[in-house]
C-alpha cells in the first residue's frame, strides 16, 4: 500500500492483513469486526456478577468452616474448664493417704458434708460401709481425676498415645500432611 503526502510521494509497505497466520485463528474476526450488540454489555455485566457471586458464596463457605471450627473450640474449651474445676475439687477432698498417679480412689461424703477419700472401696467395706459413696476415681499421671466408667476407655487413649510415642523416630519428617496408616 502507497501513501501520498502533500506533493511529495512516500512508498510505505504495510503488514498484510492475514486472519489465520499459520492455519491458526488468533483473534476472531467475527468479534474485531462486526458492530458491538448492546445485549453484549448486559452479558458481560452478568458474567462479572456471576463471578462475584461466585467469590461471595466462595468466602462465605470457608467462613462457615471458620465459624465451626470456633464454635468447636469453644466447646473444647468449656470442657477444659469444667474438667478443671472438677479435678480441683476432687484435689480438695480430703484425704489421709499420699495420692499416686495410677491409683483408684473412692470418695466418700459424712452426714457433715465433709467429701473425702479412701483407698477402700464401698464393697471392700460391705455392710460397714461407713459413710455415703460418691463415686470412684483413678488419679491420671498429669494429676486429673478419670470416673471409674471412663477408665477402660481413658486407659486405652493413653496405650495408643504411648504406642505412638514410642515410635515418633520412625515418624516421616515430611512437611506435607500424611494420613497413612492413621488408624493402625
Amino acid at each position: 500500500m502507497t501513501e501520498y503526502f502533500g506533493e511529495d510521494f512516500i512508498a510505505v509497505v504495510l503488514v498484510e492483513r492475514c486472519s489465520n497466520p499459520n492455519g491458526l485463528e488468533l483473534v476472531s474476526s467475527y468479534q474485531t469486526n462486526r458492530v458491538a450488540d448492546p445485549m453484549d454489555l448486559v452479558a458481560l455485566a452478568t458474567q462479572v456478577q456471576r463471578g462475584d457471586d461466585f467469590v461471595r458464596a466462595n468466602a462465605c463457605n470457608r467462613l462457615t468452616v471458620i465459624a465451626d471450627q470456633i464454635r468447636y473450640l469453644q466447646e473444647q474449651a468449656r470442657r477444659v474448664l469444667e474438667d478443671a474445676k472438677k479435678d480441683a475439687e476432687l484435689h480438695h477432698a480430703a484425704c489421709n493417704v499420699v495420692k499416686k498417679p495410677g491409683n483408684m480412689y473412692y470418695l466418700y461424703e459424712r452426714p457433715s458434708g465433709q467429701k473425702y477419700f479412701s483407698i477402700l472401696s464401698p464393697q471392700e467395706w460391705g455392710a460397714s460401709c461407713p459413710h455415703k459413696p460418691c463415686g470412684a476415681f483413678k488419679l491420671q499421671h498429669d494429676m486429673s481425676w478419670t470416673p471409674i466408667d471412663l477408665v477402660e476407655k481413658k486407659d486405652a487413649e493413653i496405650a495408643i498415645m504411648d504406642k505412638l510415642l514410642s515410635q515418633q523416630t520412625n515418624l516421616p519428617s515430611c512437611l506435607e500432611p500424611n494420613f497413612e496408616n492413621i488408624s493402625k
